[in-house]
């Protein structure tokens, strides 16, 4: 293993990602993006000679110890029952987190405390103050921000968490942002000091993320090589407004009603958060659109399964109320797959030029968008520049340039 760490000052670092483990599949319960994040971070940081230990909650699923790749080495902290817990009943036991955290940390001589998510970020700062040792922190979401964009039948999120996310900013020696308008974000809501935000882009692992035949993928994933397939990947609740897309196909079977033979509308993901609350809620708007055949759900797959689930795909449709950035909308990009996506959070930046932002989430406005996309895929030149213009894009965001840019913040906070 050969080290790029500046004179080899970062020997261990302490990832914590106390609500969801990097262990669990992107797309269930509450793993996404964060999750994808944290490790594909750590083993590249493993790869760069720092020795990474990733410290979540124990939930009574696994051995307390998992290697995930060759010097990243996950962790199970009991705080609470060891039973999974919805992350609105964890603040009442970040104390016992942050006594294990705390322990772990004079015992492994961690440099720094990387902090994901706010709940992670309140028990790096209790350790971090009782050790003497800096934290960073990613806040991945930010409460008053989604309180800004709140989808219809949501909840706002609640007084302790917006708290604690002014006690993290106020208290971490850095504060990563995904965006430029993630660091605003930071400074208007949260009177963030200017000098310690670092935007640092996540990235897209590009060696399985890359373009590959369209036919070739249909017959992996089972799709008919004639469909017209709308894809959505991420978890089904509000905020994913998933609803916005069934909405949407339903028009365009309405505008024009062959279309529904070919039509395939495929969701891949679980039930999380508040649409756990309302699991058919979905399947209703299925209903009331028509489509039922149309549309099909399918579970969260594998990291290899979802780039063949990407190439397979006419459009990869995106219609969130709310994104810190937008992972999904790069991986398809890195295929080659044109990508539909609200104007929202991150995902300008993670869609740049090579895909279509679309304003709102009017279900009309959404079908032209659609409409267009798919009209302009159906030309192969013009396919073919589209597909271009998605994999130059993608390439600009690898995760080797968001460790450059992790590594250098690390080495700032020590300094």
């Amino acid at each position: 293993m050969t080290s790029d760490v500046p004179g080899g000052s970062l020997p261990r670092v302490a990832m914590v990602a106390l609500h969801t483990s990097p262990l669990e599949r992107p797309g269930t319960g509450d793993a996404g993006g964060l999750n994808v994040y944290v490790a594909e971070t750590a083993a590249r940081l493993a790869r760069r000679g720092v020795d990474v230990d990733v410290l979540t909650r124990a939930t009574g699923r696994g051995p307390g110890t998992v290697v995930l790749a060759d010097g990243v080495t996950v962790h199970h902290v009991p705080a609470g029952p060891p039973a999974p817990l919805d992350k609105h009943e964890l603040p009442a036991h970040l104390a016992e987190f942050a006594d294990g955290l705390a322990a772990r940390t004079r015992d492994r001589g961690y440099a720094v405390i990387h902090s994901h998510y706010w709940l992670a970020g309140e028990v790096a700062r209790i350790a971090g103050a009782r050790c003497g040792v800096p934290f960073v922190h990613t806040a991945h979401t930010l409460g008053r921000v989604k309180n800004l964009a709140l989808a219809a039948g949501e909840t706002a999120e609640p007084p302790v968490r917006v708290e604690g996310e002014q006690r993290v900013v106020d208290a971490a020696a850095a504060l990563v942002a995904n965006t430029q308008d993630e660091a605003r974000a930071l400074r208007e809501h949260y009177a963030a000091d200017q000098a310690r935000v670092r935007v640092v882009t996540p990235g897209v692992a590009l060696e399985t993320f890359r373009p590959g035949p369209r036919d070739v993928a249909r017959r992996a994933v089972g799709l008919p090589q004639d469909a017209v397939v709308l894809l959505f990947v991420g978890r089904i609740q509000p905020l994913k407004a998933p609803d916005v897309l069934v909405r949407a196909a339903g028009e365009l079977v309405r505008r024009d009603p062959a279309l529904r033979r070919r039509l395939v509308v495929l969701v891949l993901g679980g039930l999380s958060g508040s649409g756990r609350a309302d699991p058919d809620a979905l399947r209703r708007v299925v209903g009331d659109e028509g489509l039922d055949g149309v549309v099909r759900f399918g579970p969260s797959v594998s990291r290899e399964e979802l780039a063949q689930h990407y190439r397979a795909a006419d459009l990869l449709a995106v219609p969130s109320h709310n994104e810190s950035f937008g992972l999904v909308a790069l991986e398809a990009l890195a295929c080659g797959t044109p990508v539909v996506a609200a104007r929202v959070g991150g995902l300008p930046v993670a869609v740049g030029e090579a895909g279509v932002l679309v304003d709102g989430h009017d279900p009309s406005a959404w079908a032209d968008a659609l409409a267009r996309t798919l009209a302009e895929d159906a030309d192969p030149a013009a396919r073919a520049s589209r597909s271009a213009r998605a994999v130059a894009h993608a390439s600009h965001h690898s995760w080797e340039r968001t460790v450059d840019a992790l590594l250098g913040t690390y080495t700032e906070v020590t300094s």
